[in-house]
């Protein structure tokens, strides 16, 4: 299993040295989000003082991109850092699509990541082959690549393609043509055994492929701290996230496997009575378990790597690589020496 870390740089500045420390720390891979910030600046900053780990998005979302736009982006960064540069996707939900982007949502959301994935690697072809472009699709629709905008052919053309999601209709997709898929924090051990890798596989055996096909990637929720005052900090942080996800209809589907759907329905109620600050008391330590790590830092990267082995491929923790924070220090070192054995 590959150890990654996930990046939310506020400053453009410091990406160039935070590369520079997560490879010198010997992991394996470098994440960044679409949140507060465009998850591909960081990226060709941390290319230029990097030569080893992997670069990729966890995730951008797709639909407000036109494929060009990203194929681009993906292309030049691909280049940049020698094949280093994972491609992930998430599709993101409707209202945020539609009223934080102000982009087009089709209620068709699995068929148009597909056309956008097939979208993509048409265009890749048209870079490197110097030929025509011809994609036509319900979604998008390619015609015209005049040489003036073609970039040209690049040492590393095949760009991985991850893709994001929760239920299984992503996760088919997933096994059917994608090189790797984000798992969501928001899951437990019985979700992914039974949900996640059969979908997966599922989507993978009906297009000739594998399982072992796609590499099944996660930025685990975890708890953890030196003193009981951290670990009581990281509770209420961990268990936040965990009434937020909560409260979310489209999630409860985790909740309902273990019997937990009234605990969904009481989260999706205090978000619409505004009580965001006190949600996270309400969430029960057996659900903390089943969804978070929680270790001494010291025992956790021996506990996570036994809890998911052999069901993620690549994995790491939730909470951003900022090795400056003193009380997070002692994490990424413990991990750093559990990793090199």
């Amino acid at each position: 299993m590959k150890f990654d870390v996930t990046i939310f740089p506020d400053d453009l500045n410091k990406a160039i040295e935070i590369g520079r420390q997560v490879e010198a720390y010997g992991f394996d891979g470098l994440w960044t989000a679409e949140a507060q910030h465009n998850p591909f600046l960081p990226l060709t900053l941390a290319a230029t003082s990097t030569t080893r780990i992997a670069l990729g998005t966890a995730i951008a979302v797709a639909f407000p991109r036109s494929p060009m736009v990203t194929a681009q982006i993906a292309w030049d960064l691909a280049k940049q850092s020698n094949g280093r540069f994972i491609l992930g996707l998430g599709t993101q939900i409707k209202v945020h699509i539609v009223k934080r982007f102000s982009a087009y949502w089709s209620d068709k959301p699995v068929a148009q990541l597909r056309e956008y994935m097939q979208a993509l690697r048409a265009i890749w072809h048209a870079f490197q082959s110097g030929g025509s472009l011809r994609y036509r699709g319900e979604h998008y629709d390619f015609g015209v690549l005049p040489p003036f905008f073609n970039p040209g052919p690049i040492e590393h053309p095949h760009i991985p393609i991850y893709i994001a999601g929760v239920g299984a209709p992503l996760c088919r997709l997933a096994g059917e043509m994608a090189d790797g898929f984000h798992v969501h924090p928001f899951h437990t051990v019985q979700y992914l055994q039974e949900v996640v890798r059969p979908a997966v596989q599922e989507g993978a055996e009906a297009h000739q492929r594998r399982l072992q096909d796609v590499a099944l990637s996660c930025a685990v929720f975890v708890v953890t701290g030196s003193t009981p005052e951290e670990i009581a900090r990281n509770t209420i942080e961990i268990k936040s996230q965990i009434a937020f996800y909560a409260s979310t209809p489209s999630y409860h589907k985790v909740l309902e496997m273990h019997g937990w759907g009234d605990f969904g329905v009481r989260m999706n109620q205090l978000t619409k009575e505004g009580k965001w600050d006190s949600m996270w008391q309400e969430v029960p330590d057996e659900v903390l378990h089943a969804i978070a790590v929680v270790a001494p830092p010291d025992e956790l990267p021996y506990k996570l790597r036994e809890r998911y082995n052999g069901l993620l491929d690549r994995a790491g923790y939730y909470f951003p690589f900022k090795p400056e924070d003193e009380t997070r220090r002692v994490v990424w070192e413990h991990a750093a020496k559990a990793m090199a054995h």
